[in-house]
């Protein structure tokens, strides 16, 4: 689980079934004092989190699976919540 800024979306015109129905965003990992941390991530939501929102992000493999019910599924990172503002 890390925090995340939103920053953008994707779209993609071919994509494993699995991710069906899912809205693709483009999430920077930040640290705690929120400057960024690593490269930005490929997300799936359905949370609704939009542009600049601040997140929690989570790539636990077993979880993913369970979320999208495929043993297959691409997927690594999901948001997992959308933080409340100051």
């Amino acid at each position: 689980m890390q925090l995340a800024i939103i920053v953008g979306h994707a779209t993609a015109t071919v994509k494993h079934p699995s991710m069906t129905g899912w809205k693709l965003l483009i999430a920077q990992p930040l640290t705690m004092d929120e400057k960024p941390d690593g490269e930005p991530q490929l997300v799936i939501d359905n949370l609704g989190a939009g542009l600049d929102a601040r997140v929690l992000i989570c790539n636990d493999g077993a979880g993913t699976r369970k979320l999208m019910d495929s043993k297959n599924s691409p997927v690594r990172w999901f948001v997992m919540g959308i933080c409340d503002d100051r």
